[in-house]
C-alpha cells in the first residue's frame, strides 16, 4: 500500500499544529480528549503499541496503522517516529478517507 496520501496529509496537519508527534505528545493529547486519530508506525514497539492503543481505545480514538517509524518522522521532518495522533477532526476525517481511497472501503 502507498503512503503517499496519509503522509501528505500528516505532514501539512503537523504544520498545522494538529498532529502530535511521539508517544508522549500523543498520549498526552488522548488524556486531554484532544486526540481524534492515532496512527501507529508498522514498526512500532510492542510497548509503544501497548501505552496508546488502550488510552486510544479508551478515549474512543480511531487507530490506523502507517508506515514504519523513520518514513513517518521524515515525512514531518523529525527523526523516527512509532506514533502521531491527529486533534483536528476534519484533518482525520480526511485522512480516514484519504486511506479508503487508496486501499478500498474493507481495507484490502
Amino acid at each position: 500500500m502507498t503512503h503517499d496520501p496519509l503522509l501528505g496529509l500528516l505532514g501539512l496537519g503537523a504544520r498545522a499544529g494538529h498532529v502530535t508527534m511521539g508517544v508522549d505528545g500523543t498520549r498526552a493529547a488522548l488524556q486531554r480528549d484532544e486526540c481524534r486519530l492515532v496512527v501507529l508506525a508498522s514498526d512500532a514497539s510492542p510497548r509503544a503499541i501497548e501505552k496508546v492503543v488502550r488510552l486510544a481505545r479508551a478515549k474512543g480514538a480511531t487507530l490506523l496503522t502507517g508506515p514504519v517509524a523513520e518514513l513517518l518522522g521524515s515525512r514531518m521532518g523529525r527523526p523516527p517516529m512509532m506514533v502521531a495522533g491527529v486533534k483536528d477532526r476534519a484533518l482525520a476525517r480526511g485522512i480516514l478517507a484519504a486511506v479508503r481511497a487508496v486501499t478500498g472501503p474493507d481495507g484490502g
